[in-house]
């Protein structure tokens, strides 16, 4: 996957964390506002890839874009994947990730009290199960959850209704195989962590706040409604958007369309406001956000 260019007012640069227990450290790949002046807030962002495949590379539009435009640092985590690393291995990467962006806080100048989460497709699952991991540990809180489209269920590889569904991009046969990559024998059956799968926590209460933006043709719609739903029945704020006739990664298949620019200006707006003012740094840009 092809990097892209961040131009002169964003910076881009690799850095390595250490990793899980007994694992290799993490690399993030950074996106910051040039010039940065003072501790900003960060967003912790997590690619897709269905379990088994995908790179940080993959999202530096957007990242790039939340950057620029909202004055953040993006730390973009580079998990394993499976099958040759199975679960629980991306949610203790992206964990490890979250705690080396703390340790880091000083030099990458990052504002601990507002780092946000989130993630796309897979990525999308494995910020909602990172949420729920920084929440039982109890050393670090992030204060946000931007989920797109995520992937929340494998008992959703069960529904022999969404065979006919007539998706794109990420089909029943897909899903069935991401899963089974990630749990092995284990998909669907009664042992699956909510550090695996978070729809598998029973207990959403004291999560952070949220915003889920699924489409009506995603596979992913029904299980992300109802995550939605369970959130706001346990206090948790969370902002539901559905673009009718989206399909699952409507947005990077047709980036410049209108509905796809409203679909990141909503997630922009979400994270403005869950993390505060926009610090100031030596440069500002009055340039379209989306490349």
């Amino acid at each position: 996957m092809r990097s892209a260019d961040p131009g002169t007012d964003v910076t881009v640069q690799e850095v390595t964390v250490p990793g899980p227990k007994d694992a290799p450290p993490v690399s993030l790949r950074v996106f910051q506002p040039t010039g940065l002046k003072a501790a900003a807030p960060a967003l912790l962002w997590v690619h897709g890839g269905g379990l088994i495949f995908g790179a940080p590379e993959q999202d530096d539009s957007t990242n790039i874009a939340f950057a620029r435009e909202l004055g953040i640092t993006v730390a973009a985590v580079r998990y394993r994947l499976g099958p040759d690393h199975p679960a629980p291995a991306a949610v203790e990467d992206a964990y490890a990730a979250l705690r080396g962006l703390v340790e880091r806080a000083g030099d990458l100048r990052i504002d601990v009290d507002r780092i946000a989460i989130g993630g796309a497709s897979a990525g999308g699952g494995i910020a909602a199960a990172l949420a729920l991991l920084a929440h039982d540990r109890a050393e670090i809180r992030p204060v946000f959850q931007l989920l797109l489209y995520p992937m929340l269920d494998d008992r959703t590889t069960t529904r022999t209704d969404l065979d006919n569904l007539d998706v794109r991009l990420w089909t029943p046969k897909s899903n069935r195989y991401g899963w089974s990559s990630y749990l092995g024998d284990a998909v669907a059956g009664p042992d699956v962590s909510p550090y695996a799968a978070a729809a598998r926590r029973e207990d959403l209460t004291g999560l952070p706040p949220a915003w889920i933006g699924v489409g009506t043709l995603d596979l992913f719609h029904d299980e992300d409604v109802e995550y939605a739903r369970r959130l706001s029945d346990s206090d948790v704020p969370c902002d539901l958007h559905i673009v009718p006739g989206a399909f699952h990664g409507f947005d990077t298949a047709f980036a410049k369309a209108e509905v796809s620019r409203e679909f990141w200006r909503r997630q922009a707006r979400a994270l403005e406001g869950a993390l505060g003012d926009r610090p100031t740094s030596e440069t500002e840009t009055g340039t379209d956000p989306r490349p």
